[in-house]
């Protein structure tokens, strides 16, 4: 079904009113625009599914957002995150509960952030055509193969979460991936502040008046992309933001000096907006600048200690069948080789009960890891001296 009109999304709306989850995706351009262009939204659950036009003319799209915002209905989505940002751009909210099926099935033995199609094809066993997934989905009218191939996104996605939440269930997983849905709902997550810009910057390790003079010339550039609704990179160049904060151009002679910066950039409300950037940058007071985070520690002498972590993290987690980097990252195995109370996700929770007990005891040499007579690896506990 392809939804045109709000009369027929209020039909639509109430007959999966009382469903207790929708499965939900979306269809976006983004190449063109800071903000994802919404394209299409397909909803389903059961023998209901619709795609639902958000550029028709006749259609109003807050009976939708309504549905999505009902706290009784779980959204069911895959690799939530982008779908996620652009419901918080148009809802002014985020859905509420979701549960991500590529979170969940990282704990159900099916590998490191498996893909959708994977995940339709090792559960429904249907193999997609994804060859519709690059077309331009702002051009009208739909094709039949782009609508089948939307459709198929939640259709297949119902049968794929029911899969799932029976396993974590007959596994007693749930509360697993509790912690980690919950947080899909973090909206801070989505929301790209201005001041907080200059961090995706690129610099080489420099003076804190310099970062002071990054920090207003991203949070301006950030700040006119969202106006003017157009890339960041559109705008002003990275390696252009770089040069102007280390050379401090102080008039629009000076900015046309600057490499990747057009002579129309520097004469224009950009190269306006750039200077008076600049001199906010140098106003700030001193033990106001910005500092640099600090480069990771390095764990030279402990890689064998590493090596070993990582050997057991393989061995807990081959065993209940849980992705790797859902417990733990290499960058959280170094902090734990130098740092018995890390703040890292395996110290808490299910993923400490899993692997960050045993962790700790193979670091204070209670555990070991040793070969059996059939060639596999197992951990045996060792007896105090």
């Amino acid at each position: 079904m392809l939804i045109q009109t709000t009369a027929d999304l209020v039909a639509f709306c109430a007959q999966v009113a009382d469903a207790p989850y929708l499965a939900v995706d979306t269809e976006f351009l983004r190449e063109k625009t800071y903000f994802a262009k919404l394209c299409l939204v397909q909803v389903a659950f059961g023998e209901h599914a619709a795609a639902i036009d958000p550029l028709a003319d006749d259609i109003d799209l807050q009976p939708l957002w309504d549905l999505l915002a009902d706290p009784r209905i779980i959204k069911v989505l895959h690799a939530a995150d982008q779908d996620l940002e652009i419901l918080l751009q148009h809802m002014g909210t985020l859905p509420r509960p979701v549960f991500d099926t590529q979170i969940a099935a990282t704990v159900c033995d099916m590998g490191e952030q498996p893909g959708y199609a994977r995940l339709v094809s090792s559960i429904v066993g249907i193999e997609l055509d994804k060859s519709s997934q690059v077309t331009d989905w702002s051009r009208r009218p739909l094709t039949d193969k782009q609508l089948a191939y939307a459709l198929a996104d939640v259709t297949h996605l119902c049968v794929v979460y029911e899969t799932l939440e029976q396993r974590l269930k007959r596994t007693k997983r749930l509360a697993w991936v509790a912690e980690d849905m919950a947080a899909l709902a973090d909206e801070s997550r989505f929301r790209n502040d201005p001041r907080e810009a200059w961090k995706r910057v690129k610099m080489r390790r420099t003076k804190r008046r310099i970062l002071a003079v990054l920090r207003e010339l991203a949070a301006f550039r950030e700040s006119e992309a969202q106006k003017r609704d157009l890339p960041r990179g559109w705008l002003v160049k990275d390696e252009a933001l770089v040069e102007i904060a280390m050379n401090l151009p102080r008039s629009v002679d000076d900015l046309k000096h600057v490499r990747k910066l057009s002579e129309k950039q520097a004469t224009g409300s950009i190269g306006k907006g750039l200077l008076a950037a600049v001199e906010a940058g140098l106003a700030v007071p001193d033990d106001e600048c910005p500092t640099q985070k600090a480069r990771r520690r390095r764990v030279e002498g402990n890689e064998n200690l590493v090596a070993l972590l990582q050997a057991l993290l393989k061995l807990r987690c081959d065993k209940y069948g849980v992705a790797q980097s859902m417990v733990a990252t290499r960058k959280h195995l170094d902090e734990l080789s130098v740092d018995d109370e890390p703040e890292i996700p395996c110290m808490s929770g299910w993923r400490y009960k899993l692997f960050g007990k045993d962790a700790l005891a193979l670091m204070r040499g209670e555990l070991a890891l040793t070969g059996n007579a059939d060639g596999d690896v197992e951990l045996v506990e060792l007896e105090p001296e």
